[in-house]
């Protein structure tokens, strides 16, 4: 532990070694060391915080690769207690099965679903009004305004839905309780009034004498007809155990199933029309139209709607481990969580890691330039506070390590463009080599491709060659580098390019990427890649051709 945090410069070191006691998000451009920071991070608190470690640390990253990455290193430094898995996979035994518009996803992450829920919650309480139930073949009621003043209560709680309707279902089984208890004291009345003549005659003669010829002070009027604190609790276990009860219970209230809940919420137009009334016609048809499958943005959804309806079973206290314990546990409340590439993440994303986040405490890493998500959301606040609030703080690495600064020269203008406030991260280091861009027609662009990637692979040829193009030439290209040159050179989007570098890279068409949603974020990321040089392939318009 002490020769890992060593090797961090001052400023990744602060926040390694920064309080864990609420949300801190960490903005920082290409090569400052986010990752490396976030894991040093996990490894700093579980050795320093007894909290923590007894809780153990979730682990948020953006993808599998970046899964396998730190299964590598957080081992090399000591630590166990430690659950690494994405925000789609944070749910055990539910995973995502299909891909969605990035229409669809902007809405359905909308912070907007937290109220959502809560009144679709209360479509599911009972109606007002009294209740009659029966035990040992008699009916006995509850009376109207005794069952509204448990709804009113019921609607004002802000636990789950199962633990509301157990606290009413226990209340209406006191209440029957008590009928069944008056009604058998009132039997009782009636057949004393019958038996108090006899009893009176017995008394009178039993005062004269008894068969030795001594007076009794035992009367019959001694028997008042009420039951005893033993008698009403065997009428409590009675009433409790019966299966009947129960059933009445169940269908006066009944316990929501969370899949036909969800299909319902989004499926069902008209009854999202009347719990969500921020959406209009054509964003309620598109949610409800969606096809049959759950999406990556369906699993914050789900995870909201179990919250409020408590309809998941709790895992067993199973595994040897602590982490193989709340891995398998969608209610485990963890020590830490801290996630990677937060700022891709969407505000029903963050309600769903802020529940397993005890006492808020969190660290979230990424860079709000790099945002390649479908929310609108251009800043941290934008982002974070609807879901936050404004209790957070904030924290920046301000210098690159990676990138040079021939290249971080070009990033301004781009950064502008994509409405951006922040300032480029300061580089470190030159590579003496300037960033050149040079242009070829539509129809020699996969020949020119394949040149250029030669020509720089013959450059570095003890480095690696990546190369970053716009999302609809990805798949022909790769195919193109791939035979021609072999596999060892990576043709990825943008999106895919996040996070990964290489000694030099090629960006192709960099205007079509800018052209993409969030493009001018994805030109950032692809720029932002080369440790050593940068190269630009520039696509002229066809209008402009020979």
């Amino acid at each position: 532990m002490g020769t890992a945090v060593a090797t961090l410069q001052r400023e990744q070191d602060d926040i390694v070694r920064a309080p864990a006691t609420g949300p801190l998000v960490v903005q920082g451009g290409p090569g400052t060391g986010k990752t490396v920071v976030a894991l040093h991070r996990v490894a700093y608190l579980l050795f320093s915080s007894e909290r923590i470690a007894e809780r153990g640390v979730l682990v948020l990253g953006p993808n599998h690769t970046f899964l396998q990455y730190i299964s590598q290193v957080l081992p090399a430094l000591g630590e166990t207690a430690v659950v690494s898995t994405t925000v789609d996979d944070l749910l055990p035994g539910l995973a995502v099965e299909r891909a969605e518009s990035r229409a669809v996803a902007e809405i359905k992450g909308r912070e907007i679903w937290l109220e959502v829920m809560r009144r679709h919650v209360d479509t599911l309480l009972p109606s007002d009004g009294g209740l009659s139930l029966r035990f040992d073949g008699e009916t006995h009621d509850i009376g109207a305004a005794q069952v509204e003043r448990l709804l009113a209560a019921a609607r004002t709680d802000t636990r789950s839905l199962r633990e509301v309707r157990d606290r009413a279902v226990e209340r209406v089984l006191d209440l029957l309780v008590d009928a069944v208890a008056d009604r058998h004291a009132e039997t009782l009345a009636g057949m004393e009034e019958g038996l108090e003549d006899i009893l009176a005659g017995v008394d009178r003669s039993l005062a004269r004498r008894d068969d030795r010829g001594v007076a009794s002070g035992d009367t019959g009027v001694d028997v008042d007809g009420q039951l005893s604190d033993a008698d009403v609790e065997r009428l409590r276990e009675r009433v409790t155990l019966d299966p009947d009860a129960r059933r009445q219970l169940l269908a006066w209230w009944p316990i929501p199933d969370l899949g036909a809940e969800f299909r319902r919420m989004t499926r069902d137009a008209d009854h999202l029309r009347r719990v969500a009334p921020e959406l209009d016609d054509a964003e309620i048809a598109s949610v409800t139209g969606e096809p049959e499958g759950r999406s990556s943005s369906d699993i914050p959804l789900l995870d909201a709607l179990r919250a409020a309806l408590d309809a998941s079973p709790r895992a067993a206290d199973q595994g040897e481990f602590l982490a193989e314990r709340a891995a398998d546990d969608p209610d485990w409340v963890y020590g830490h969580v801290v996630v990677d590439e937060a700022q891709e993440l969407s505000p029903m994303q963050w309600a769903m890691v802020l529940r397993r986040a005890g006492g808020r405490s969190m660290t979230a890493v990424g860079d709000i330039d790099q945002v390649e998500a479908a929310h609108p959301h251009t800043t941290w606040d934008a982002l974070l506070t609807p879901v936050l609030g404004n209790r957070w703080e904030t924290s920046a690495l301000t210098i690159c390590y990676r990138t040079p600064r021939e290249v971080m020269a070009l990033t301004g203008p781009v950064l502008e463009a994509a409405g951006s406030s922040n300032v480029p991260p300061t580089a470190v280091r030159s590579s003496g080599v300037a960033p050149w861009a040079r242009e070829t027609q539509e129809a020699h662009l996969a020949a020119c491709v394949v040149e250029t990637v030669a020509g720089l692979r013959d450059r570095h040829p003890d480095g690696s060659v990546g190369v970053v193009v716009p999302e609809r030439r990805r798949a022909a290209l790769a195919a193109t580098v791939a035979r021609e040159l072999g596999e060892g050179v990576p043709v990825l989007s943008a999106t895919g390019a996040k996070g990964l570098e290489w000694d030099a890279v090629l960006v192709v068409d960099p205007d079509g990427i800018s052209s993409e949603p969030r493009g001018w974020n994805g030109l950032y990321v692809a720029l932002t890649r080369c440790t050593q040089e940068l190269g630009q392939l520039l696509v002229r318009p066809r209008d402009s051709q020979d």
